[in-house]
This record gives C-alpha cells, structure tokens and sequence, in this order.
C-alpha cells in the first residue's frame, strides 16, 4: 500500500530528525546515560557450537556460514535475511552460552567495532526498523555478559549508540510493510524504554502502537498471519519478551498481549510433529524442541486446539501415533508473503518420533535460486500441473495465487475424512485441484486421492517428499515403495493411475541440506486425471 505524500515526507523528516547524533543533547531531550537502569536478560538460550564457530570467525545461520570477526564486516554479497542476523546481534547468546572470558571479549570487540565501523553502519539492513530492534534488544538482554565489566570509554559507545538507535526506531513506527517484522521492531522500543525510563516517549509510541500491531498480526484461531510456523514462532518469542520487558518495568501490559499469547501457543501446539519440531509449511525448519519447548512453558496456560486452525486453514489428523498435518488454506495477502511458498494443499507425516512425510523446507539465507526452489510446488508433497507452480513465485511475495480455498472434515470413531479443493490453476488451464484423504483410527492407515477437474486433460506429478531418516526401496512389482522409519517400522506406499518411481530430493529442514528422496507418481498421457494411493503400515 503506497503512503500518501505527506505521510511518506513527515516519516522521512522524522527519521532523519532521529539519527542526528547530537540533537536531543543540544535540546536537553536526551541524556546519555552510564549503563541501562534495570538489568535485562535475553530469556533464550544459546548454542555452544554456535558460540563455538564465532570464535573462529564463522557465524552459522539456517545452513549458510559467513565469516563474522574484527575486520570482517563487508557482506553486500549476502543475502538480506542472512546480514539481517548480522547486524541484529541476536547470535550474542551463542557467545553467551559458551560463558568463557574469549566469548566474552569476542562479543565486546564485535559490537564495538561495530559502533565504530560506518561502512558497517551504512548497510541498509542495518537501518532497517526489525533489525534495529533485535539490535536493542540483544544488547541490552546480553549487556551484562559483554559490557559490565568493560571500561567507561566502551561503556559509554554503547549506551549513546543505544539511544541513537532507540530514536531512530520510535520514528520508524508504525513500521510500514513489515510482517512479523514490526513485532521484532516493537519489541526493541519496549526493550528501549524499559532501559532507558529518562525518554518516557519510548514507552508511549511502543503502547500506542502494540495493540494494533497485534490485532494486524494475528488471525482470529491464533496462527499468525504469514502462515508459517517459524514466523508463529518468532512472533511468539517477541510477545512473550515484551510482556516480560513490560513487567521489568513495572507497566501493565494492552489487554489484548495476554489473550494474543495465550492463543498463539495453543495454535503453535498444533503445528508440531511428533517429534517435537515443527511443521515445513511457508518457509519453516525444524527448529530445536527444546527451544520451543521453552518457549510454549514462557507461554503459560496451556490451552488446547481441537486440530482445525480455521482461519488460517491448517489441519492436523491425528490417530494412534500418526500425525497428518495439511495445508488447507489460502496464501497470506500481499504485504505478509514475503516467504510464502506455493504448498497449498500439501501435506506431512510422522508417526511416534519419525517424519515420514515431508515438505523440502525453507532457505532464506540461501541464494535466489535456492531459495525459489525451496518454494516452488515441486518441493512439496502435493500435485503439481505441468510443472508450473500452484502461486506464482515473486522476489517479495507471490503474484498469481489460490483465490478459493476449501476444505470440509469429518470423523467418527477416531477415523478422519477430509476433503479439500484449490484453484490455483484455474486462470490458467481451467482446472481445480482436488485431495480427498483418509486416515484409520488406528493410525496405521492412510488413504489419498488426488484429482484434476479441467475441461482437457493435464499433465500432472503427484509428489511425497521423504525425511532423509526414511529408507526407501523400490519393490519388483514396479507398483510399490517400501518405507522404513529409523525406529525399524515399515510401510508401503501403492498407487494406481499413474506410473511410480524413485527420485533425488533434499531436504532443507533441519540444521543443513541433507540428501534424500521422494515417491514421485506421474500421471499417464491422456490418462485418467486421477491417481489413488495409500500409505499403510507393513505387519
């Protein structure tokens, strides 16, 4: 949405107001003071082999590396997402989790050289509204690990780029086309005045804004609003931070910052797998489930869903030890898909602790081929028609996309029936993409079918990508995939209506790329616009 003039102009002056370095001390607006007045502490834990890697000089984020030490700060090359971290500083509590007096001096040289380095400065990641506040909010959460025992020369850097900082953000806000973004950008301000209490405007800019921020935010059954479970995740670290910032201090929270916690986390409950880790819809990983377990305790209440995210439209089938997860509704709008993929539809597995079914996964810090890759429909366990993708894959977004989604649901002793539609290729070809899906009580059971209702026959590619854990092998009967889970239990994958093979994928959802494969079903020529499988447990 495009800002009226004077809208854009009195932001732009706001902002320029801000980063003038000396302005609020000639007006007597702003002292610089000696350290934070309360003690905050990043609630998150850290990565030793992380920390480990900085100390050499090498910073690990989503799979990609890049060499991070004194001197060493010229990343044009890098992809924004992966220089976002950089100069967000929130790999600070890897050092941190190492607790040596190296990791120590490490994270004062970096940040200090930082403040210091206006080529660094100059980056405009860095001037960007989220990354600013995961700025604030990393150094004040880790200012005892790095800065307290420092001298008052680094001491005193500090605390006047802090408050440089903390300027520029209140200006920034609201923060104009971000996504979960904007929550990370508020979190910074809260981060500010709860450290800074001498600049009460902080505070006020950060409470005038958070509610509708939130309400922006988040969909009515609690899943935020880009449909990705990373993003759920990051969006509910950052509330739960503010709440806690907000206690430290000693300010009510919005009503609506309790109740928005509480849902997000009974809606992130849903979006795990077996194993504890989440779901790879719109750009996720894994995650650690540690890290998520502590996150959803920071939570609180533990509310229970009943599997169906309505507004968001995911679906989770649940029987015996077998998790179904389902992508059954429509892409994020435009300003909120930045990340989404063209999945619609798709859908994962796991039983016990096992992924069995997969989506690739995402790559944001990965190159622009690695990373439309990532998103295009062929990496996800859904059908494809002529290998064009379900939503059209744009730098920023998705052009083309799924305007009618639907989905409808039924069960009765412990079975599940669910049935969804998409028309993401109806402008065109004419055709409707249709999965109907059963799964026993038992859980043992699963039963697909995936059809194309087109006014000409389509050729289409019926894909399940498998977790690299799972080990595939094509029986004789040319018909059949035997699957074995790493616990040792087996399954069979059938199909009829289309021809069945064994190809190379990768998946991009845990801490690296690894190998693995997927079940491909190809659809016959001129053949029936349907195929039928069924995934079923051996013995």
């Amino acid at each position: 949405m495009t800002e009226p003039p004077a809208r854009t102009w009195l932001h732009g002056a706001r902002r320029t107001l801000a980063r003038l370095p000396n302005l609020g001390t000639t007006l007597g607006m702003t002292r610089v003071p000696d350290a934070p007045a309360r003690p905050l502490r990043d609630p998150w834990p850290g990565d030793p082999a992380r920390g480990a890697r900085l100390l050499r000089g090498e910073l690990e984020h989503g799979g990609a590396i890049l060499v991070l030490r004194p001197g060493a700060w010229n990343h044009a090359g890098a992809p924004p997402s992966l220089r976002a971290i950089v100069h967000g500083f929130t790999w600070l509590r890897d050092l941190r989790a190492l607790g040596t007096d190296n990791a120590r001096l490490r994270a004062r040289a970096l940040v200090g050289e930082w403040i210091v380095a206006g080529s660094v400065n100059a980056d405009p990641v860095a001037r960007r509204a989220d990354v600013i506040g995961a700025r604030i909010t990393a150094w004040l959460g880790h200012h005892d690990f790095f800065a307290a025992s420092a001298d008052d020369a680094f001491r005193q850097k500090l605390m006047a780029r802090l408050v440089v900082d903390a300027r520029a953000l209140s200006a920034m806000l609201p923060a104009e086309a971000q996504d979960a973004r904007a929550l990370t950008a508020l979190k910074g301000l809260v981060a500010a005045a709860a450290a800074l209490p001498d600049n009460p405007a902080f505070l006020t800019r950060a409470m005038r804004f958070l509610p509708p921020e939130i309400a922006r935010q988040l969909l009515p059954d609690g899943v935020q609003a880009e449909r990705s479970p990373a993003a759920q995740l990051q969006a509910l670290q950052d509330l739960i931070e503010m709440r806690g910032l907000l206690q430290a201090a000693q300010v009510g929270p919005p009503a609506s910052l309790a109740p928005a916690i509480e849902r997000m986390a009974a809606s992130l409950r849903l979006l795990r797998h077996g194993d504890g880790g989440l779901a790879l819809f719109n750009g996720s990983r894994e995650d650690f489930p540690p890290v998520i377990d502590l996150v959803l305790t920071q939570a609180g209440r533990a509310g229970r869903g009943a599997g169906i995210l309505n507004e968001s439209g995911f679906q989770r089938l649940q029987a015996g030890r077998t998790v179904l997860l389902v992508d059954c509704g429509a892409p994020p709008p435009p300003g909120l898909d930045r990340l989404a993929h063209a999945g619609t539809l798709a859908l994962e597995m796991s039983v016990g602790r096992d992924r069995l079914i997969v989506n690739c996964g995402g790559f944001p810090v990965g190159t622009p081929e690695w990373r439309d890759a990532s998103r295009a429909t062929a990496a996800h366990s859904t059908l494809t028609i002529a290998e064009v993708n379900s939503s059209e894959l744009r730098r920023e977004g998705l052009g083309r996309r799924p305007e009618q989604v639907q989905a409808q649901r039924q069960e009765a002793n412990g079975a599940h029936w669910l049935e969804a539609s998409h028309d993401g290729w109806l402008k065109l070809f004419g055709a409707i993409h249709r999965r109907r899906l059963y799964l026993a009580e038992s859980g043992e059971d699963l039963r697909g079918e995936d059809l194309i209702e087109a006014p000409t026959p389509q050729p289409f590619v019926l894909r399940f990508h498998l977790h690299p854990s799972v080990r595939a092998r094509m029986q004789q009967d040319g018909e059949t995939v035997l699957l074995r889970l790493p616990s040792g239990g087996g399954w069979r994958l059938k199909a009829e209506g289309a021809r069945i093979s064994l190809e190379e994928s990768i998946y991009l959802g845990g801490t690296e790329p690894r190998r693995t494969e997927q079940v491909v079903l190809t659809g016959f020529a001129d053949g029936p616009q349907q195929v039928k499988w069924a995934i079923t447990k051996v013995g």
